[in-house]
């Protein structure tokens, strides 16, 4: 019982919201009503978030290398498009989840895949899948409009009562909607026993399995469960553009979710939705002041922040060194969660 108590203890402190936490979705809630002109971008914000929520399930939290992510996004996008301009479900929640249903199962199919071998192994297969995906896309252009498009995309109205509209209030809200409910789901996700048991096999897979740990069945379960969760943000992206096209399943797509990630540095969900901001704004600022180097200014940071660290591990650090106390010895708490100085 003792022991039970022991470990329950700091499950729930773990899933304690922070203050932080508060801050930072009370003022996206407001940004609905108080940013209208700005819904446009902050909707890709939202997006692009969600799918760094979703590598971040596998890379921050069990370790698992991806260069081919997009393979689960580009499908959702795909599959939500597909329903929409074929008419078969008429409602774009409903499409929505059906969208990360197909790509969960996919997911689980290639999760074998990445069970065995190296990082450098699993980042080629994983590149291998999302250019064998993006290839069958192009074939089949009677369903996906290979190179030029899915075209004829019309989304209904939302519950059929609400239109999406030009201006892309009601995209902005749906899309942050969808987030939230998927961040919760995820949160609760990493701070129960089987988030934390993905913590341990991502320090040491040895060990976990000389314990009697299941490490492939839980890692196939967290591969499968990202994936989903990239496929609906793809569709969220095909529902709010009503276009999908080959993009969508590009290297590129792996790459900018992969530098979200590493600007806001994966381990602690936040990381997704921070980097996804930083950029998404940040490339939109550069664009408007110089739109033929914007690039070098991105990649420039890039390797700033690469060679810096962590930025969220050296704000903590800094908090501490200016004496505010600590609950453990190199332990830090930022948004509810607790991280480990050292690594």
């Amino acid at each position: 019982m003792r022991a039970a108590a022991n470990v329950a203890a700091p499950l729930a402190n773990r899933a304690r919201w922070g203050w932080l936490e508060t801050v930072f979705w009370t003022a996206a809630i407001l940004t609905v009503f108080l940013a209208p002109s700005r819904h446009l971008i902050l909707t890709q914000v939202a997006v692009l978030g969600l799918f760094a929520l979703s590598l971040d399930l596998i890379l921050g939290y069990a370790g698992i290398l991806s260069l081919g992510h997009a393979a689960f996004f580009g499908l959702g996008a795909y599959t939500a498009g597909v329903l929409a301009a074929r008419a078969i479900v008429g409602e774009p929640l409903v499409a929505l989840i059906v969208s990360g249903g197909i790509a969960a199962l996919f997911g689980l199919m290639t999760s074998v895949l990445i069970l065995r071998g190296s990082d450098l192994t699993r980042l080629m297969v994983t590149l291998g899948v999302a250019l064998m995906l993006r290839e069958l896309a192009n074939k089949l252009d009677w369903l996906t409009g290979g190179a030029d498009g899915l075209q004829g995309i019309v989304m209904p109205p939302l519950f059929g009562v609400f239109p999406f509209d030009i201006a892309g209030h009601l995209a902005y809200a749906y899309s942050l909607g969808v987030l939230f409910v998927m961040f919760l789901m995820a949160r609760r996700l990493v701070n129960s026993p089987f988030g934390l048991s993905l913590r341990a096999i991502k320090a040491n897979r040895l060990r976990c399995a000389a314990i009697g740990i299941a490490v492939d069945r839980r890692l196939i379960a967290i591969y499968s469960i990202a994936a989903g969760y990239a496929g609906i943000a793809g569709a969220l992206l095909t529902q709010t553009t009503q276009f999908a096209s080959l993009d969508v399943l590009g290297f590129e797509r792996s790459a900018d979710v992969l530098l979200v990630l590493i600007l806001g540095g994966p381990g602690y969900l936040y990381g997704g939705l921070i980097g996804a901001l930083a950029l998404t704004l940040v490339k939109d600022g550069l664009i408007n002041l110089t739109a033929r180097y914007w690039q070098f200014w991105i990649g420039l940071a890039l390797v700033v922040i690469v060679l810096g660290g962590d930025p969220a591990r050296r704000l903590l650090a800094l908090a501490r060194a200016r004496g505010r106390p600590s609950r453990a010895p190199g332990s830090g708490r930022l948004f509810g969660w607790r991280r480990e100085a050292g690594r």
